[in-house]
């Protein structure tokens, strides 16, 4: 496991799949909006990307001579769950953060989440998406989907699909590892003991790029993912040591 870094505040976690037109203003955006909230790290996992956005990131950080900025290659393509955990698994926040990587989401919501979890009011913050800027298509099955997967799981949970969130570094690494559990955090948090806050975020339309997702290739792995977080519940470990004698 990486050692933590006390100098640090949070470290955000950025999955990046094909979204060369979007890397280098998402970059600036992040430098421009969360440096004054740091000291923070930035890991951009890139998930065998097939265009340039690897390379865009590089020359990137060259140019800008970003510390802050750590790049993660992935040997392959291995969906968003694994970017996100690669990410996680190198984090040395004592929050770690999460956004897309498609500027859909907006960092200046990043702060306010990670100054509720450093102060103790909770142990992660997610977003929920008011003012979607998607498809009419898309917003609907997003609903039904939460619909379905709240009953299925037994919890509780506004939007799933939102990926920009703040949790406590610790919870990302008792979680259990699956495909697809970047959708579940809010509830594998809750199972784990800890509390999570829902806060409403904005929401932006694509700037560039196409969407990765659509009804066709989530509706079926969505449903197996519930049912598998159906029986996770009853049989997670739930240990914590209290002390060592």
């Amino acid at each position: 496991m990486i050692p933590s870094d006390p100098k640090l505040r949070f470290s955000l976690v950025v999955p990046i799949y094909n979204e060369e037109d979007n890397v280098q203003n998402l970059l600036q955006e992040v430098a421009d909006v969360l440096r004054p909230h740091g000291p923070f790290e930035a890991l951009l996992v890139d998930d065998g990307s097939k265009d340039a956005s690897l390379q865009r990131m590089r020359e990137w950080k060259a140019a800008k001579g970003a510390s802050w900025l750590r790049l993660v290659v992935l040997a392959r393509n291995c969906g968003q769950s694994a970017a996100v955990m690669a990410g996680v698994e190198q984090a040395r926040g004592p929050v770690v953060t999460t956004m897309d990587g498609d500027m859909q989401n907006d960092p200046r919501d990043l702060p306010a989440m990670v100054a509720r979890v450093l102060a103790g009011e909770c142990d992660a913050v997610v977003g929920v998406r008011r003012k979607r800027q998607d498809t009419w298509t898309r917003r609907m099955s997003s609903k039904i989907g939460n619909g379905v997967r709240n009953w299925l799981t037994g919890d509780r949970v506004t939007d799933a699909a939102c990926g920009i969130k703040a949790i406590r570094r610790e919870y990302w690494l008792r979680a259990p590892k699956f495909v697809g559990m970047h959708r579940f955090m809010a509830t594998l948090v809750k199972y784990l003991g800890g509390k999570v806050v829902e806060v409403d975020v904005n929401h932006r339309p694509r700037a560039a790029g196409v969407a990765k997702y659509g009804i066709g290739n989530r509706i079926w792995k969505g449903l197996r993912d519930c049912f598998a977080m159906r029986w996770l519940r009853t049989r997670m470990l739930m240990h914590q040591v209290k002390e060592e004698l």
